[in-house]
């Protein structure tokens, strides 16, 4: 067996940072991902001459990228180019109801009291001013927690961090908190919706969600080139500490013997040796059996009815009018109770959802439409449900006619073209992502107790660790980039005690 190889299966982001902290130590790593490029869900599509992010498309929390490139070594500034947005996200609920939030606060201060009033501007100052507590408490007692527990967390946050918490009242929901801040229907709405950051409904997801806001707050950045030249810079650093990064790779199983991780095995029949497995990969891929029987009891059984939000995704190029389309955009219907009991309590695609608009084209500034067509990406919740259900031809181009009616209602009309319009299910999503049903997030944060079940890095098996979005922390870019932090580390406390 070679001396101290780990093997990585998956190069999403998770995977590539935990490439990236064990070769910076000297490890052998060999990263093995069945695609053809690096990225997992940030993944790019290609419509006709053009290339459009169709994953993650917003980048914050800055500085847990610095941290990584400067722990191995380089400069973040030196391998990507970032444009702050002054317009963090334009929302609409009908053609004369927008509200944008600004990277300036005092400027989101004076929108929503033109918007809503003096009383919801003054609930939006305190609102901001509880999710920085949050987040200040969080971040070094969960978020970069390897094990997250409710007693360790009451033993890291001690009298005043658990006093600062109390004010939450973490058996909330999110939707009753923000009610404590805003009167506006609409206001509960825009802020109701971080939960499905995390593929969440803000009507079951916890309060304590409320601290992406202040993420936000801290800054939100443009990638010059695409979200996909995120996942090309962490693979570059990895491959220029030693690492190697094999594509085209399809891992079927993981191979124990005497209790411990010895090495996996491809589709194509090899087995390579190693000591230690990192899964960049939804746990429910190891559950199922996914990976070999060998490891299905790694981990708590995952129960399909916890999952998160899956999408119906499209990505076109097209020419759009009437709407003034900023980088980021949110269509509001009216019902939002209702897309979230079609999507968790029925299992269907919602019949007045959110619609999600990036146009990647504009600039950092909300300005700058460009001449003739530009790329876009539209985004609308879907059941994960992947597995179990075919979303035939009816059912989608109901809900696309739906979806784009939503649009026109806020004044956006887009010209669409089928030939340069690809369009993702719930069930190309689980081909991509097995044992998931398509859903993006993991397991939902539903309930107070939600984010202590998610797995963290070790697993019952000696040798084998987890990382990705679907992992402790959480879901997005930076927590899937902290969870290949947190692996790393436990896989080599691990050895170090052995």
């Amino acid at each position: 067996m070679p001396d101290k190889q780990v093997i990585v299966i998956g190069a999403g982001v998770g995977g590539l940072v935990t490439a990236i902290q064990l070769a910076a130590r000297g490890l052998q790593v060999r990263v093995l991902e069945r695609a053809e490029a690096p990225g997992g869900k940030m993944r790019e599509v290609a419509v006709g001459p053009h290339r459009i992010d169709a994953g993650p498309t917003v980048f914050t929390m800055r500085w847990i990228f610095e941290d990584i490139f400067e722990a191995a070594g380089a400069r973040l500034d030196e391998h990507l180019e970032l444009e702050p947005l002054s317009i963090i996200a334009r929302h609409a609920w009908s053609e004369q109801e927008r509200l944008d939030l600004h990277a300036d606060h005092e400027r989101s201060v004076e929108a929503i009291g033109d918007f809503a009033g003096a009383a919801e501007a003054r609930g939006y100052r305190a609102f901001c001013e509880q999710a920085r507590t949050i987040y200040t408490t969080l971040d070094p007692t969960f978020i970069r927690a390897s094990r997250p527990s409710l007693m360790g967390l009451m033993g890291r946050c001690g009298l005043s961090g658990l006093g600062n918490l109390r004010g939450v009242r973490p058996y909330d929901s999110l939707w009753d908190m923000l009610g404590t801040y805003f009167k506006d229907e609409r206001l509960r709405q825009l802020f109701g919706r971080y939960s499905t950051y995390c593929g969440s409904s803000p009507f079951m997801a916890p309060a304590t969600l409320m601290l992406i806001a202040h993420v936000e707050q801290e800054g939100v950045w443009s990638v010059v080139g695409g979200m996909h030249r995120v996942a090309q810079a962490l693979a570059r650093l990895a491959e220029g500490l030693g690492a190697t990064i094999e594509y085209g790779r399809d891992v079927t199983g993981i191979i124990t013997r005497s209790g411990g991780v010895r090495g996996v095995s491809l589709a194509d029949g090899e087995q390579i040796a190693a000591d230690s497995v990192v899964v960049n990969a939804d746990p429910a891929a190891l559950t199922s059996g996914r990976l070999g029987a060998d490891v299905c009891r790694a981990l708590p059984p995952l129960a399909p009815e916890r999952r998160s939000l899956s999408a119906l995704t499209w990505c076109l190029s097209a020419e759009t009018e009437g709407f003034p389309l900023a980088r980021h955009n949110v269509f509001f219907g009216r019902d939002y109770a209702s897309e979230f009991k079609d999507v968790f309590a029925q299992g269907r695609l919602p019949r007045d959802g959110t619609v999600y608009v990036c146009a990647q084209d504009r600039g950092t500034d909300g300005n700058g439409a460009p001449d003739g067509p530009e790329r876009l990406f539209l985004l609308l919740n879907a059941p994960p449900r992947g597995d179990r259900h075919d979303f035939d031809a009816v059912e989608i181009e109901q809900c696309e006619q739906r979806v784009f009616s939503r649009l026109e209602h806020c004044g956006l009309r887009v010209r669409r073209d089928p030939e340069r319009m690809v369009m993702t299910t719930p069930v190309e999503f689980e081909q991509r992502f097995p044992a998931t049903g398509g859903a993006l997030y993991g397991q939902a944060t539903h309930g107070w107790k939600a984010s202590f079940s998610r797995p963290a890095s070790r697993t019952k098996i000696p040798g084998l660790y987890l990382a990705g979005g679907s992992t402790h922390p959480g879901a997005g870019i930076p927590m899937a980039a902290m969870s290949g932090r947190l692996a790393a580390e436990a896989l080599l406390a691990d050895r170090r005690s052995t």
